[in-house]
């Protein structure tokens, strides 16, 4: 009987074991980076302290560029890989009055704290967002836009929120850059999927936070 019980132990560990080997990475050398840093025309460069210094040259852009790692064969479907990067920010832009910056985040999450260490729903009640965007359209600098009859509580709304860059090694994403910037900061959101279809997929989250000069 306890040769039977030793037994079926070493057949479930067996089978635990397996099964944490069953989720290998979608990408090509098990092995999922990227890196992103923006474009030497807007003539940025990082410091010590973490921000990037973004330079308004008469530009009204700057642009972010990444390089992702290569996906396995079998996630790359007629030579197009199964890969997106989302773009986010925390800075808002209405055009007729004012811009501003608050601590919003959407598909990952929004923050109620100026470091970004706590995230809280989309719809919160904390942040006046309905009484905005009912006076102007709120625009991110991201590239996407907050209207005045845009649903923030719905449940497909976060699917309509944020921009992307899909199916490409090398994505490249231009933000929106003007004189009266200068002075604020940023913090752009970004996120990899590695394989967005069915199967084993990575996720990655990046932060860049900006200064404008």
């Amino acid at each position: 009987m306890q040769i039977r019980i030793l037994f079926f132990i070493i057949i479930c560990q067996l089978f635990i074991t397996c099964s944490k080997q069953e989720s290998p990475s979608p990408c090509l050398l098990d092995d999922c980076r990227q890196s992103f840093w923006i474009d030497t025309l807007s003539n940025a460069a990082t410091f010590k302290d973490g921000y990037w210094r973004v330079k308004y040259q008469g530009l009204g852009y700057f642009t972010i560029k990444g390089m992702l790692s290569e996906l396995k064969p079998e996630y790359v479907i007629n030579k197009v890989p199964l890969i997106e990067t989302q773009y986010d920010s925390d800075y808002w832009i209405i055009f007729d009055t004012l811009s501003f910056t608050v601590p919003m985040y959407s598909y990952m999450g929004w923050f109620n704290d100026k470091k970004f260490n706590t995230p809280i729903s989309i719809g919160n009640k904390t942040y006046t967002m309905s009484q905005w965007k009912s006076q102007s359209d709120i625009y991110n600098l991201a590239g996407y836009t907050i209207t005045r009859h845009m649903c923030i509580d719905c449940p497909y709304t976060p699917t309509l929120i944020g921009s992307y860059s899909k199916y490409n090694y090398t994505p490249s994403k231009s933000f929106y850059l003007s004189p009266q910037m200068i002075g604020d900061t940023a913090t752009i959101f970004i996120r990899v999927l590695y394989n967005n279809d069915y199967g084993n997929r990575v996720v990655r989250e990046e932060q860049m936070k900006l200064i404008f000069e």
